[in-house]
């Protein structure tokens, strides 16, 4: 049933285009499941010499969905993110938050982690919208613009590519930058020293 209405869904979105994928992109930052990625694929895929667009108005959709989500995150704090998500993934949320700040959002941005639970979770955490928008843009900017350069890189075999393989691609990327920022606070600290 729940696939059913998914399918459903999607088919709705596509028959929209980019009105469609900018709903879903903005829904899916602050409230609702369906990854616009499913969206971009199919579009990017129908349309290649669009494709670029596509992932320009993922990218502002999902932005403009995380400052709702962000206010949601201010308005209504723990007890919306508790009523939807178990207690211990808003603890890890509010951790990462504690501990990287407002660049949790790029890291949560780009990886498959549901972005709508770090956006929230950005306005319990007083996140300034200011870094909300920087940080968003930056995280799913890149996650949008590299399932488009992949769709224009190998056409029609993107979709089986980036099933297979784009989870572990945001994995490994996300180690690396995590890597590099703390290097860089080693450093940075040192330095002071």
């Amino acid at each position: 049933m729940i696939s059913y209405w998914f399918d459903a869904i999607v088919e709705w979105c596509l028959a929209y285009g980019s009105w469609g994928l900018a709903f879903v992109s903005f829904t899916e930052a602050s409230f609702f499941p369906i990854p616009p990625d499913v969206l971009l694929i199919a579009l990017g895929i129908a349309q290649p010499e669009l494709t670029l667009w596509f992932a320009l108005v993922t990218t502002i959709g999902s932005v403009s969905g995380a400052v709702f989500g962000w206010w949601i995150g201010r308005r209504f704090g723990r007890p919306v993110m508790l009523r939807f998500f178990k207690q211990e993934t808003v603890e890890k949320v509010e951790a990462y938050f504690d501990r990287y700040g407002g660049f949790t959002l790029a890291i949560a941005g780009f990886t498959p982690i549901p972005y709508k639970v770090f956006t929230i979770a950005s306005g319990m955490s007083q996140v300034k919208k200011r870094e909300l928008i920087l940080w968003s843009i930056l995280g799913r900017g890149c996650r949008f613009f590299l399932v488009a350069f992949i769709i224009l890189w190998l056409g029609q075999k993107a979709k089986s590519f980036i099933e297979e393989y784009f989870g572990l691609i945001t994995v490994v990327t996300v180690a690396v930058v995590l890597l590099g920022y703390l290097l860089y606070m080693v450093f940075k600290r040192r330095s002071h020293a």
